[in-house]
């Protein structure tokens, strides 16, 4: 710090030394970050714009919080030009996405509603200035709010006509869109309305996949995917489908995704485009919770077991828009998806059951194509069974048997219940498309008695669990053709196995006592 001293400035524009600056922001203590903080004053736009110095910049904002809302004011009126700077783009994307608090960032957002926004934006009132472009336009007339509009339009719209400068991949650009577009719907005009939404959306409907990856970016492509006519809709799926698999694992994006199998009545065209890129990359999409959502929502659109609260709430905003643009009801809509999507999961479970069952996550998205899933499901069945069929126990202690890994067990329990339990009601809530009896009724066929006696026996009690969920389901209503299924049951648990249950130390054993005797 000696050395370098009242000399920041020269030394930061060069390649080596400004390094030399960097290390000492870095490795230093605040003292001397603050120091160089302030050494530097008035020249932040220019290191900004500088391939050397500008890492420095972004390590200032980062490390000196102090200084940080006296930089992010060194760009304030800069910001559209810094924005499509090759070397300034990263350092003010990297500001407001990762460093700055809300009122620093609607600091820089200001920027693209145009001068005369300035006049109108509330001098220093922090909580109206949070409120963005909203908070600028409350309480304006009709004209001077139609003239900070377009102004606010044509500078997104020069972003766009750059695509190039690789400021449309960046939230702050994505956050002005968002307002743009939600001041719009305020317009008492439709006509004006519908307009001003179409000449958005054909200035950016090329970049659209450079959006979802952000919260506002991912509003505005679903908020184009409610409004939009059947063409829109269709040049939106059209440029989404080469990247589908990658947004089906991140947040944001699979949420455009799930709206668009909310809105678009033409679900030929959303089976060919949409459903087969959500199910084909399954292998890899089932390991990840992201991935296991995307192929939830084919299945169970919106269903508390797999949805926050806060997920639905944000693809329930949508809903509104819905009913004026969709002409399919939204049940009718869900189930003809679930068709599209069903053949390949189950194809799926059927070649692929004891790896995917082995995995937690896997063993929860096998329950939900079982159970809803529309189609024959007899070979996925008889893999599921297979698998659960070795020897017990397992004579590779690396590879446990399915019945002492408790998701899997946990996957038979549901199946033979034919549903969920629902904690609510304290009962089961069966699903139509599945019949747990003939389940019931191929698991006596193939587990047969030597392992599900086993499991019983020489179990921890997973076993003992689910043999009294198969009793269970052989003494249904209507069971009368699984009566030699039932006798089987019962003959495997004479006196002797009866013993070796009541001497064992399963947890379950009192519970598949009653159940045998009931058979």
């Amino acid at each position: 710090m000696d050395v370098i001293r009242g000399k920041v400035k020269d030394i930061v524009l060069k390649h080596d030394a400004s390094r030399i600056v960097q290390t000492v922001v870095k490795w230093g203590r605040q003292k001397e970050r603050d120091e160089i903080a302030a050494e530097l004053k008035g020249k932040y736009r220019e290191l900004a714009q500088n391939k050397y110095s500008k890492f420095l910049v972004t390590k200032l904002i980062r490390l000196s919080p102090t200084h940080r809302p006296e930089i992010l004011m060194e760009f304030r009126s800069h910001v559209l030009r810094l924005l499509l700077h090759r070397e300034a783009s990263s350092v003010l994307a990297d500001a407001f996405e990762l460093y700055a608090n809300a009122y620093e960032r609607t600091i820089l957002v200001r920027d693209f509603y145009g001068k005369e926004a300035a006049l109108f934006s509330g001098g220093e009132d922090r909580e109206k200035a949070k409120r963005g472009l909203q908070g600028v336009l409350d309480g304006l007339d009709t004209e001077p709010r139609r003239r900070i509009l377009t102004a606010t339009k044509e500078s997104l719209t020069t972003v766009f006509n750059n695509p190039d400068k690789g400021a449309v991949t960046h939230a702050i650009v994505h956050r002005a869109l968002w307002e743009y577009l939600t001041a719009v719907n305020e317009y008492p005009d439709e006509a004006e309305r519908e307009k001003q939404r179409r000449e958005m959306f054909e200035c950016c409907q090329d970049v659209l996949t450079e959006m979802v990856h952000t919260k506002d970016g991912s509003r505005v492509v679903r908020e184009f995917l409610a409004f939009g006519t059947a063409k829109e809709r269709k040049v939106i799926l059209k440029t989404l489908k080469p990247h589908i698999e990658r947004m089906c694992l991140d947040d944001e994006a699979q949420l455009v995704l799930f709206t668009a199998l909310d809105v678009i009545d033409d679900t030929k065209n959303l089976a060919k485009t949409l459903i087969c890129e959500m199910t084909s990359p399954a292998p890899k999409l089932y390991t990840s919770p992201q991935g296991r959502r995307a192929l939830f929502y084919l299945l169970v659109p919106r269903c508390r077991r797999h949805f926050t609260p806060a997920q639905i709430a944000t693809l329930v905003e949508t809903d509104a828009a819905r009913e004026q643009t969709s002409k399919k009801a939204a049940d009718v809509r869900s189930e003809e998806v679930r068709r599209a999507a069903s053949d390949a999961l189950i194809e799926w479970v059927a070649k692929n059951a004891e790896t995917i069952v082995r995995e937690p996550g896997g063993s929860l998205v096998v329950a939900e194509v079982m159970l809803y899933a529309d189609g024959d499901k007899s070979a996925a069945t008889k893999s599921l069974l297979s698998v659960f069929a070795s020897p017990y126990p397992s004579a590779d202690a690396s590879s446990p048997h399915l019945i002492d890994l408790p998701h899997a067990s946990r996957l038979y329990k549901t199946l033979l219940q034919g549903g969920h339990f629902n904690h609510t009601t304290k009962s089961i809530d069966r699903a139509s498309g599945w019949d747990a009896q003939s389940f019931a009724v191929q698991f006596v066929d193939i587990v047969g008695h030597d392992v599900c006696v086993a499991m019983c026996t020489k179990g921890e009690g997973n076993g003992a669990f689910v043999v009294a969920e198969l009793c269970e389901a052989l003494c249904g209503d209507g069971a009368d053709q699984d009566d030699a299924a039932r006798a089987q049951v019962k003959g495997w648990f004479g006196p002797e196995a009866i013993r070796e249950v009541e001497n064992g130390t399963a947890k379950g054993k009192k519970v598949l006592l009653e159940k045998i005797a009931a058979l």
